[in-house]
């Protein structure tokens, strides 16, 4: 994929800079505890997945990637943490 950060496999996290919240029992805002983040493999695809991590979900397998014929496109399952 084409983004931005070091990606660690072992502990599914990515060093974005952004900052982490603090320990949550549910997702900031009303997100749903399981989300699938989709779009064209690019800087603000990437951003959004940096973006899940840093409010604190993990990422869910790895991510599925297709080409539509005009571009790649990828998606990236995130799921918030049920136990610490």
């Amino acid at each position: 994929m084409n983004c931005e950060g070091r990606f660690t496999a072992s502990s599914g996290r990515v060093d974005s800079g952004f900052e982490t919240l603090g320990s949550m029992s549910t997702p900031p805002d009303g997100l749903p505890v399981y989300r699938v983040l989709t779009g064209p493999d690019d800087a603000a695809f990437c951003r959004r997945v940096s973006e899940a991590l840093a409010l604190g979900y993990r990422l869910h397998e790895g991510p599925a990637v297709t080409f539509d014929g005009d571009r790649v496109v990828v998606a990236q399952a995130v799921v918030w943490p049920t136990e610490p």
